[in-house]
């Protein structure tokens, strides 16, 4: 069994409370979740307006299809035009 996580470091440029972050981000976890059937959550940056932190978990029996899924929620992430990508993380275990 191997658990695929990345960890996303996002800007979310023009946001001014806290209800128009957490609208954004209740956008794009559940689009991820959706369509790559995944458990995703934010674990950082809680308290912050335009900076926020998204962990995404895959758990599969292949490191290659983790991988492939994780690169996938990488590109949907990046095109997503409400949010800037700062850094991101990827492990296995």
């Amino acid at each position: 069994m191997v658990i695929g996580i990345c960890t996303f470091e996002l800007h979310l440029e023009g946001i001014h409370s806290l209800k128009a972050k957490r609208g954004v981000l209740k956008r794009l976890k559940a689009r991820i979740a959706n369509k790559f059937n995944v458990s995703v959550a934010e674990v950082d940056y809680l308290d912050s307006w335009q900076r926020s932190t998204i962990a995404v978990a895959v758990v599969s029996n292949d490191q290659r299809f983790a991988n492939q899924v994780l690169s996938k929620v990488t590109e949907l992430v990046t095109s997503n035009s409400e949010v800037v990508l700062i850094d991101q993380k990827m492990s296995f275990l």
